[in-house]
């Protein structure tokens, strides 16, 4: 099978993924606990108010109309408009508020977990049973044990207390003056300027640290254990009895195949921003995707609810194809021998 067959296929396999998606997010929304109306009204509503709504929020319809309404909008990209949070202003408009947020946290804790948990992992696997593996290793399991949230409650008591408990360091005051929760930016055109782009630096760094902690511990891990196993392989044995030298063959031997069981990882950040950026966004008060996912949930935002989801499922489908293409880049036997 040809690469680009292998691809075509993948694309197509992805199709039913979406529609399966949709529907459990359809189902979870309209047949869940969430009540809307009852949110817009309150406790003390009318009742001849609450059926006008329901009418004219399309919930009297058929189930099985309201879901190839919804289906039909998601797939031409129509999300609606909010309900509760923000009434009648479009859903897109509203993602678009927080996306810029969420995407410079998700931007931060990728680097920080890819450039700090695969070099210390390749490290270790290319300096076995040493004293700086024993460390790498026991650091990174430690690492990862920690949950998000119990982290990211422990960075941010540490950082707004730093002058008691870091020894004078003032963290708030270090470089640019920032307050340790709170939205990066309000607008990314400000970025352009250097001094807001350290301060959304510094601001976004504890989070993102939290954020990208559990995979930085897996990326270690599994680095690790991919060196060694490929150190040892035979093909290292040939090329080291033929005479390539040292560099070139870590470089073009080692670390390349070793970085293949690590596709899977790195392209499982998206996983990581989806789940964790709720917690990390709420503790830190970021005010991004996460934290508008969470408020549209809590307070009965069904199609704003519903955008996300469909955004959500979208992102995990598209980072699935990436970690396919990165797969045939890294192996070029993907795609050849008519198997994964």
């Amino acid at each position: 099978m040809s690469r680009w067959r292998y691809l075509g296929r993948r694309l197509l396999l992805s199709i039913p993924i979406l529609i399966f998606g949709m529907t459990i997010t359809f189902v979870a929304l309209r047949m869940g606990p969430i009540d809307p109306v009852g949110t817009i009204l309150g406790p003390t509503g009318d009742p001849q108010a609450y059926q006008q709504i329901r009418n004219q929020l399309g919930l009297n319809k058929p189930l099985w109309a309201q879901y190839i309404d919804y289906m039909i909008n998601m797939a031409t990209f129509n999300l609606g408009k909010s309900w509760v949070l923000q009434p009648d202003v479009s859903a897109y408009s509203i993602i678009l508020d927080y996306a810029p947020r969420t995407i410079w946290l998700g931007f931060w804790s990728v680097l920080i977990a890819v450039f700090v948990g695969i070099p210390l992992g390749f490290y270790a696997g290319l300096n076995p049973n040493s004293w700086s593996d024993y460390v790498a290793s026991f650091g990174g399991i430690v690492w990862r044990a920690m949950p998000n949230f119990w982290l990211a409650i422990i960075f941010m008591s540490v950082l707004s207390l730093s002058e008691q408990v870091l020894f004078g360091f003032d963290w708030q005051n270090w470089i640019v003056h920032t307050n340790v929760t709170g939205v990066p930016f309000q607008d990314p055109s400000n970025l352009t300027n250097p001094h807001d782009l350290l301060a959304a630096i510094k601001k976004i760094a504890p989070a993102a640290i939290v954020l990208g902690s559990a995979s930085m511990g897996n990326e270690m891990r599994i680095g690790r254990t991919a060196v060694l196993e490929t150190v040892n392989s035979n093909f290292i044995e040939t090329a080291r009895a033929k005479g390539v030298p040292p560099r070139s063959l870590v470089w073009k031997h080692i670390f390349r195949n070793a970085l293949i069981p690590l596709v899977p990882i790195i392209t499982s950040e998206a996983f990581l921003l989806i789940g964790g950026s709720v917690l990390v966004e709420s503790v830190f008060g970021i005010s991004g995707i996460g934290q508008l996912f969470f408020d549209a949930i809590e307070g009965g935002d069904l199609p704003l609810v519903g955008a996300l989801m469909f955004i959500f499922i979208l992102l995990v489908v598209i980072i699935n194809i990436v970690q396919d293409i990165l797969y045939t880049l890294i192996d070029p036997r993907v795609g050849y021998d008519g198997g994964a």
